[in-house]
């Protein structure tokens, strides 16, 4: 259990650049925002997958079919991976899956609009609420989301909680994978006149989801993250760097980032790690 050490021997450690590596060097604080961060990324991950699946067989072609199969495995086996960190903390892990298991496969109308409003109550980072309809909807869901997501995780692999800086690095490298995948696709689809409408149109769509994904800035929460190092940066500093990349890869391809403005006033005080 979490508490057997003090708020200022545990700050003391962080301080010094240690890393925890128990739930017995924890406070109850620390253990609680550790959890509810990683019950995010699981979540999301497994929810990814779930959408992606749909894309095996209707990928355009059988090496697409094979890339795709395997970007699914990588998402169920990340979520796994996180589920495992979990249960080392004493989450009842099959407990949470079947609570939520059937809302995580759950998808709303691609014309709905929810901004940064959760729906359900898993934790899943609430861009995989949307569906994935075609396969351009897929690329740039690879090219905007996952390329977020690697910024996020930039920070995990800092971050003051051993076990989870060591799965990160698998996870970080597959999720690589998947960007690259997405490059590819979007430069093919946006260099070509007869594609190129169609990629602008759903790189806008997906552009403004990914910005919604990594929070308000300055919160109190991220604070919090920040303190215990589960977090290296405030929420609109991370989406400021997703920002600048993204609009120079966009426009190496004639493509080009539509403005974006955020909707605080929906968005729960926490900051939304994805898959």
């Amino acid at each position: 259990m979490g508490g057997r050490v003090t708020e200022t021997q545990l700050l003391a450690r962080i301080e010094r650049g240690e890393r925890i590596e128990s739930a017995e060097e924890m406070t109850e604080e620390y253990k609680e925002n550790l959890i509810h961060l990683m019950t995010m990324q699981a979540d999301s991950e497994l929810s990814g997958g779930y959408g992606y699946v749909p894309w095996i067989m209707k990928a355009p072609d059988v090496e697409e079919k094979h890339v795709v199969a395997q970007i699914v495995k990588d998402e169920h086996r990340h979520a796994a991976v996180m589920y495992g960190l979990l249960a080392d903390l004493g989450v009842d892990v099959k407990a949470h899956v079947k609570a939520h298991d059937e809302a995580l496969a759950m998808r709303i109308d691609d014309a709905a609009d929810i901004g940064t409003a959760r729906i359900t109550a898993d934790k899943r980072v609430n861009i995989f609420y949307y569906p994935i309809d075609t396969w351009a909807d897929f690329t740039f869901f690879n090219f905007c989301m996952d390329r977020g997501a690697g910024h996020q995780l930039e920070d995990v692999r800092q971050c003051s909680y051993g076990p989870w800086v060591r799965a990160i690095e698998g996870i970080f490298k597959e999720e690589k994978f998947h960007i690259r995948h997405g490059e590819f696709w979007v430069k093919k689809l946006a260099e070509d006149a007869a594609t190129h409408d169609e990629a602008q149109k759903t790189f806008e769509k997906w552009y403004i989801r990914t910005m919604n994904i990594f929070g308000r800035p300055r919160t109190a929460k991220n604070a919090v993250y920040r303190k215990y190092r589960l977090k290296l940066r405030d929420n609109d500093d991370v989406r400021q760097a997703f920002a600048a990349e993204v609009k120079d890869k966009a426009e190496s391809v004639g493509l080009h980032p539509p403005e974006w403005k955020p909707v605080w006033d929906k968005l729960p005080e926490e900051a939304q790690i994805p898959g």
